[in-house]
């Protein structure tokens, strides 16, 4: 049974031993103060088990919602769509590689990366803020924040105290984002009322120094807290981390009698609460949730919670993760689609949860909560076609020569995108991939053979063999291993997923060596300098389509591509994500800022088709 006496202040234990912080609270005659951001100093603090802010007791309504995963130019919508379903707080992951994207070059102010901004939009609408800024976060998103550029160094140990390497690239982060942190604090009139310190790291790791390293980083930042962390239970009890004298917030659960015993005088509350799930390729359908007894329950105990997420948007361009086995197996790369089964779904529409959490909040509230704005307007077009219009084969870079085909990262220094491993053949035989990350097709003397893959869902290859055909008239024959790659692992101990092939190729047992190995990263640079296709007389799997769409008005839209195989999709040169025919999703949403009045164009690169392919629209994601 869970248990809150909000008023029994009287029986509580000494404070003196735990953080500054920590203070006494008053008894509130009226239940919760209720007081908006307004731009004025003011003082949050971690009380007897509860949260005060100026001296009075506070209930922390947060909902996720991640700027890195919205058009900046629905930022205002999706908080105020937040604050009128009665939220007082947003709760901000700040994803550590889209700040920066390599080892000290930083982007702290382009479109969605301009977190300053997002958290002055959410001062402007009133609402407080729970900061969540790393430097891990998981957040499904590509190495759960982490840049890869750390996979360069193959011998490099992430998410610790006692490898140099890491830490300094962790000081580079805190030096770049804490100057601009520490002013939005709200003690110094921000909106920030406490701070994650990295996140659940009890899933990861058990030293206790290394979380207090960090949260010392901070504070040397000026960012004074509170602090918080937020773990699953079972984990935390076992690992034995947590910081004394931080809020504990519970993640999947509501056990807060065990959770107050770890915790002692500092608050526990849900850190986060689940209205939904994460999808992955080949799930069977769309995860959902059912968070309206638990809120109901919350609510009534006076509960302090997060919903993880209130809005979760879009994992754009080559964001989306993935999730492992701590030996590597069990490989499930995250959708496109971060909708999560949220309240607010990836367009900023109110589902039929928004209107019952609604309902539910604004019954324990002394005051009116706002009207929900409307929905941003959506457009279809008529269905399109596209053709192809340039080859992989006819744009590959300069090859590298290399002994054993080596990861991206540590070839490249390539991050994402694709990797062409190509060796001239004299012999057939049964070729078997060791180490395949993630999806790879082969071909021999320019003829596709077959696909194999990293994922294990139901219509996929599980085998890494191909049987590869001897070279006609005893003449050698190029063998072409082109290899794509998902989001990174970024949850647990695989960690250190390295992209491309990562272990031996070997032909009836004998290992090959001596390869030419072609970097296609697929970033901005690489689009915009393809060359077109000059002979479409024999055609082979790796081509770009492209298709144009004429429009006199502009909205959000979904692209269908269920026509197509395996691929990407951009939009006059936006990269909307990642589709794949094994589904759920076959849908990439685009927002009404990637269109243009009048023509568009639509590039698709299909690891698969080599024919013209239609592209429908929708205004939804399912249905």
């Amino acid at each position: 049974m869970l248990r809150r006496d909000f008023l029994r202040l009287s029986a509580l234990t000494p404070l003196a031993a735990l953080s500054g912080r920590i203070v006494a609270a008053p008894r509130a005659k009226s239940g919760f103060v209720e007081r908006e951001a307004d731009g004025r100093p003011h003082r949050f603090e971690l009380s007897a088990q509860h949260f005060l802010l100026d001296g009075l007791p506070f209930q922390i309504r947060s909902g996720e919602m991640h700027p890195a995963r919205i058009p900046a130019e629905y930022w205002s919508h999706r908080i105020r769509m937040a604050k009128a379903m009665g939220l007082n707080t947003i709760a901000v992951y700040l994803m550590w590689n889209f700040l920066e994207s390599e080892p000290g070059v930083f982007d702290l102010l382009g479109g969605r990366r301009n977190f300053v901004h997002f958290i002055e939009l959410c001062r402007r609408e009133g609402m407080w803020v729970y900061l969540r800024p790393g430097p891990y976060v998981c957040a499904e998103w590509d190495m759960g924040g982490l840049p890869p550029y750390l996979l360069r160094d193959p011998s490099i140990r992430v998410r610790t105290k006692d490898d140099a390497r890491y830490m300094q690239a962790v000081q580079r982060y805190m030096d770049a984002i804490g100057p601009k942190l520490a002013p939005l604090m709200a003690s110094r009139g921000g909106p920030i009322l406490m701070v994650q310190i990295e996140n659940e790291y009890a899933s990861f790791g058990h030293d206790l120094d290394y979380l207090l390293r960090l949260r010392a980083m901070w504070q040397a930042h000026g960012i004074d807290g509170p602090f918080s962390i937020s773990d699953g239970l079972t984990q935390l009890q076992q690992a034995k981390t947590y910081v004394s004298g931080a809020a504990l917030g519970l993640d999947g659960d509501t056990d807060f009698v065990a959770a107050q015993a770890i915790a002692g005088e500092a608050p526990v509350w849900v850190g986060e609460g689940y209205p939904g799930w994460l999808t992955h390729w080949g799930d069977p359908d769309f995860q959902r949730g059912d968070y309206a007894a638990t809120l109901r329950q919350l609510l009534a105990q006076d509960r302090s919670f997060n919903l993880y997420v209130v809005h979760g948007g879009t994992n754009f361009g080559f964001t989306a993760g993935a999730n492992a086995h701590n030996d590597y197996s069990g490989f499930e790369p995250v959708i496109t689609s971060y909708d999560y089964g949220a309240p607010i779904n990836e367009r900023g529409a109110a589902t039929p949860d928004y209107y019952a959490f609604r309902a539910l909040i604004a019954a324990r509230v002394p005051h009116a909560i706002p009207t929900p704005p409307a929905a941003p307007p959506t457009i279809t077009f008529a269905e399109v076609t596209a053709t192809p219009f340039a080859s992989i084969w006819d744009n590959l870079p300069p090859a590298k020569q290399v002994g054993k085909p080596d990861p991206n990262e540590m070839l490249f220094a390539q991050d994402h995108g694709m990797v062409l491993y190509r060796k001239t053949l004299s012999t057939g035989g049964m070729l078997h991939i060791e180490g395949l990350r993630d999806y790879g097709t082969v071909f021999s003397a320019g003829r596709y053979l077959d696909y194999l893959s990293r994922v294990n869902k139901p219509g996929l290859h599980v085998t890494q063999h191909v049987d590869i055909p001897a070279p006609a008239n005893g003449a050698g024959a190029l063998l072409d291993i082109l290899v794509d790659s998902f989001g990174h692992v970024g949850y647990g101990q695989a960690m250190y997923d390295f992209k491309g092939i990562v272990g031996e190729v070997t032909l009836d047992g004998d290992a090959l060596r001596d390869w030419q190995a072609h970097s296609l990263p697929l970033d901005d640079a690489y689009i915009a300098g393809l060359r077109p296709l000059v002979d479409k007389s024999a055609l082979r799997p790796g081509l770009f389509f492209k298709a144009e769409v004429v429009l006199d008005r502009l909205g959000d839209c979904y692209l269908d591509m269920s026509a197509w195989d395996k691929g990407y999709l951009w939009v006059n040169g936006q990269l909307l994500g990642r589709y794949w025919r094994i589904g759920p999703q076959q849908r990439l949403y685009c927002p009404a800022s990637w269109f243009r009045h009048g023509r568009n164009e639509l590039l698709v690169l299909d690891m698969h088709r080599i024919n013209a392919g239609s592209i429908r629209s929708s205004d939804r994601l399912e249905g």
